[in-house]
């Protein structure tokens, strides 16, 4: 039975929420740990803010805080603000963020840089529309776990999981939750998992592309569903993935590549908690203060690089006020970009994309046939995978990896003229 409330206003009609932006006002749910008790903060003029337990936003909608025994909470796999604490200068939260990230984890002096501005990213990553990931990537030992958990619980909403997460959790928590996913054990081998996982890392970083997924309705109706899962992630992995695309996506750390500081304590201390919160309650005041001023700077824009360098790097970048920590970001960047290029040429489709390319400058504006660009793969290549690649392994490259077109003539398959616009294209990416 619903219990009336103001005017016509019923308990049912008010909303659970963990926060929203409604017009000019910000609204962001809070949990204080020593009363067990959550609430909303609501920031309505630019960083001046108070607690509520009901907000009623321009909608018709009351929005009231999800209850403080919600499980995600109280086993901190979520972690929240617990008040709005002013945060002073931007500089100088930088500076303290830093300073926190120095005492708990050994990072490399740029990636510290670039971990605390994407912190900051972390925040206000809703006025973007792209977002990039951080990954902290090495063997076990190396400190990978430390670095998600220092990094991670400075971040908006943070959400931890592992790579043996149970999916569907996943999903629902990034959709009601929004926030920063912290992922541990990302690798994913031998797990059935892997697809699912990397539909969150391949559709979260752009706005507006959410993943639906097959569910049924109470009548056991084919009802899909949306989940939404933009926002910012870190992720800890021993290796790469298979995906040049999603490569793409990640600012990396490569952990355990010189001996650790001494003075990076080996069992995690009580003060990180305690010191993330505090830090967490300066960022609130940070994204109230900033959200609505925060957008792209067309002057980090980088030159000389394809789109989608730029479409990872300019949301970080454009938070990064000092020109010579610009630059070193910009250098860390751009080596790693240079990493991956050179991993993509060493993959089979872009050895048999060099191959074909030559091919049709010997042919002299003729077709290529698949027995043609194989004999010349072999005699470059054929050492390498201990015994010579056949027509139909060369074949299957062509079309599923290169995706480009083959016909048959004269009773052999080749790849047409007409694809060489194709080639010219693809062989840009490759180089």
């Amino acid at each position: 039975m619903n219990t009336p409330q103001s005017g016509n206003e019923t308990l049912d009609s008010r909303i659970p929420t963990v926060g929203c932006v409604a017009n000019d006002t910000i609204i962001e749910l809070i949990y204080d740990p020593d009363k067990r008790k959550t609430g909303l903060a609501v920031s309505r003029h630019g960083g001046l803010w108070n607690i509520e337990q009901e907000v009623r936003i321009h909608t018709g909608e009351t929005l009231i805080p999800y209850s403080a025994k919600n499980n995600l909470i109280t086993n901190d796999c979520v972690l929240l603000p617990s008040k709005p604490e002013h945060h002073g200068d931007k500089a100088e939260l930088l500076a303290d963020i830093m300073a926190f990230l120095h005492r708990y984890v050994d990072l490399s002096p740029p990636f510290e840089q670039i971990a605390a501005h994407y912190i900051l990213l972390s925040w206000v990553h809703d006025a973007f529309n792209e977002m990039p990931y951080l990954r902290l990537r090495g063997e076990y030992g190396t400190g990978k776990t430390r670095g998600l958990l220092a990094i991670g619980s400075l971040c908006y909403r943070p959400f931890f999981a592992s790579g043996a997460s149970t999916v569907s959790p996943v999903f629902h928590t990034l959709d009601r939750f929004g926030g920063t996913l912290i992922l541990d054990e990302a690798d994913f081998r031998f797990s059935d998992a892997t697809s699912e996982i990397v539909k969150i890392l391949n559709n979260g970083n752009v706005k507006g592309l959410p993943v639906l997924r097959t569910m049924q309705n109470r009548d056991k109706e084919f009802n899909p569903r949306a989940f939404r899962v933009f926002g910012p992630k870190i992720i800890a992995m021993r290796g790469n993935y298979d995906d040049p695309a999603l490569e793409s996506r990640f600012i990396t750390e490569d952990m355990g590549l010189r001996p650790m500081r001494k003075d990076i304590p080996i069992a995690q201390p009580s003060t990180l908690k305690e010191e993330a919160l505090v830090l967490r309650n300066r960022l609130l005041h940070f994204r109230f203060c900033h959200l609505f001023s925060t957008k792209s700077d067309p002057r980090a824009l980088l030159t000389g690089v394809e789109p989608r360098v730029n479409q990872i790097a300019l949301p970080l970048l454009s938070l990064v006020d000092d020109a010579a920590v610009r630059a070193e970001i910009v250098v860390l960047l751009m080596q790693e970009r240079a990493e991956q290029l050179n991993n993509q040429r060493e993959t089979a489709e872009a050895r048999v994309l060099a191959v074909l390319r030559e091919a049709f400058v010997a042919a002299n504006g003729e077709p290529v046939s698949i027995g043609v660009i194989a004999d010349r793969f072999n005699a470059v290549h054929g050492s390498e995978y201990g015994q010579p690649v056949s027509d139909k392994w060369i074949g299957y490259v062509v079309r599923k990896g290169l995706r480009l077109s083959t016909s048959k003539s004269k009773g052999v398959y080749i790849v047409p003229t007409t694809e060489k616009p194709k080639i010219d294209a693809l062989s840009a990416r490759y180089t």
